[in-house]
């Protein structure tokens, strides 16, 4: 059972690093951070009190371009019919899903935040509180686009669709990610470490869900 999770996770490791599926959104995180200061102006100030915020909406906004690529092209090459058939759960391929998009996905954008900060004028503490809450959110962000994916697979528009989806149930994260970087408690971070985990707990059984549903 292990060892045929540990083959998904890096058959889809491998598949999203060599189709571009990994490197879209980090040229989409690059290019909103790179585009914002020139729209805003050279005011540093400005740049440091707006610039975390942009940073954790380019985020956001780059987990909606994977979403199309998650589950609908296993599901049409017959792959996740093969998975079922060896006798792996839904719930269980779901979960192999959401650590493979992770691996795929967070650690890249990590590294796009702590270039993009540069951008921003973001350095000492500031830089820490973002890359920190960034890493405590991607994976419930790898969750929300594996769940959202699973639940719109099959369906016309579902890019679209899934955007519309992901967005509002995102705020949250969104409200407490970005307000970490005002907020010297800390208390904005564990409100978000707990957000997140709660995510990454659903996203296997609403998405295991929603694949076993497909099937029937």
């Amino acid at each position: 059972m292990i060892r045929q999770l540990a083959s998904i996770i890096w058959r889809d490791v491998r598949q999203s690093y060599a189709s571009g599926g990994t490197w879209l959104p980090v040229i989409f995180y690059l290019s909103a951070a790179t585009l914002f200061p020139f729209a805003v102006g050279p005011d540093r100030q400005l740049l440091l009190e707006t610039g975390g915020g942009i940073l954790w909406i380019a985020a956001l906004l780059a987990t909606l371009l994977p979403l199309d690529r998650l589950i609908q092209p296993d599901l049409d090459n017959g792959i996740y019919d093969q998975l079922i058939v060896r006798g792996l759960a839904d719930e269980l391929i779901a979960f192999a899903r959401l650590i493979s998009h992770w691996l795929a996905f967070g650690p890249p954008l990590l590294c796009a935040a702590f270039l993009a900060s540069g951008l921003m004028g973001l350095d000492g503490p500031p830089l820490v509180t973002l890359l920190a809450s960034l890493a405590i959110a991607t994976p419930a962000l790898a969750g929300l686009a594996v769940m959202i994916a699973a639940l719109t697979a099959g369906l016309k528009g579902a890019g679209a669709l899934g955007g519309l989806l992901l967005v509002p149930l995102a705020i949250p994260m969104l409200i407490f990610g970005a307000g970490s970087l005002s907020d010297p408690s800390g208390s904005a971070l564990l409100f978000l470490a707990a957000i997140s985990l709660l995510l990454v707990a659903i996203t296997p059984f609403a998405a295991g869900a929603a694949l076993r549903a497909l099937r029937e």
